[in-house]
């Protein structure tokens, strides 16, 4: 596996720049597809993990759509403040129109390289499956920080090795056989491509933190058919902007050949398989 050294920091497969664009339809599928088939279990984990601290400043980082977001206000006190941010616009924007109206919520387009936000105005940071998107993970878990308050607690999971999230390697495997000549690697390389929990910890303490626990946690995918994970991977992620960009036009066949893949190896009906993530808690 080719090692690359970026700004200070050991990544396996270099993230691209284009990773980070989830614009278009891909917001809205994300949100259809790979929130219920990934995401939920582990929003409820993070949410649960964070209201059980009773903070009353939080700043989500990488929100997405919203799932984290939506499943922690509810556990917040009534004067919590609950500052919501992401990279892209257009993911942000979507998920403040799923949000129930809240007072206690804003909303801020923010880089988590660069955050906009004075010193040691939080209780927690938290973030799920944001981390892998970070250019210099290390700088922005020193952004997380220097945003923290004294004692204050940054939370965040990543994904494990794609081996031990099921339905993604299948659909990895299935593109590339349809592309083996340039096949998409989008999955393997920037979702699951930061999962070595000693580099983890590396990382999160060279930040600054103390009291790194990682915990790995593995959960079940389900979907109601094979096609459901296959368009979700394959249309709700940056996967669709790859498979695009090898073959206009072949962005449905791809899908059904992933959902073939899927089908061959969990049957026709209802499918089920492993996801696996590391959730993190530092503090300052």
């Amino acid at each position: 596996m080719l090692v690359s050294r970026v700004i200070g920091q050991t990544v396996g497969i270099a993230m691209l720049e284009t990773d980070k664009l989830f614009t278009g339809s891909i917001p809205e599928n994300y949100d259809r597809y790979m929130v219920p088939l990934i995401f939920e279990p582990y929003a409820a984990d993070i949410a649960r993990r964070a209201a059980a601290l009773s903070p009353g400043a939080v700043l989500e980082i990488a929100a997405g759509t919203g799932v984290v977001t939506r499943a922690l206000a509810p556990g917040l006190s009534a004067g919590a403040r609950y500052t919501v941010t992401d990279l892209n616009q257009p993911m942000l924007d979507y998920a403040a129109s799923r949000q129930t109206a809240d007072g206690r919520i804003s909303w801020r387009q923010a880089d988590a390289m660069a955050l906009p936000f004075e010193d040691a105005a939080f209780d927690l940071v938290c973030c799920q499956f944001g981390a892998m998107f970070f250019p210099n993970r290390t700088s922005a878990y020193r952004e997380a920080r220097r945003v923290l308050k004294p004692g204050g607690r940054f939370l965040f999971n990543v994904w494990d090795r794609i081996e031990d999230n099921v339905f993604a390697d299948d659909v990895t495997n299935a593109l590339a056989r349809m592309f083996p000549g340039d096949p998409p690697r989008f999955l393997a390389r920037t979702p699951h491509g930061y999962h070595d929990k000693a580099l983890i910890r590396r990382d999160v303490e060279e930040a600054g933190f103390s009291h790194v626990v990682i915990e790995t946690r593995a959960e079940q995918s389900r979907a109601s058919s094979a096609r459901v994970p296959a368009v979700a991977y394959c249309q709700g992620t940056v996967l669709r902007s790859e498979i695009e960009a090898r073959e206009a036009g072949k962005l449905e066949a791809a899908t059904d050949y992933a959902a073939s893949a899927i089908a061959d190896r969990h049957g026709s009906g209802e499918v089920a398989a492993k996801i696996q993530a590391h959730v993190i808690m530092a503090e300052v």
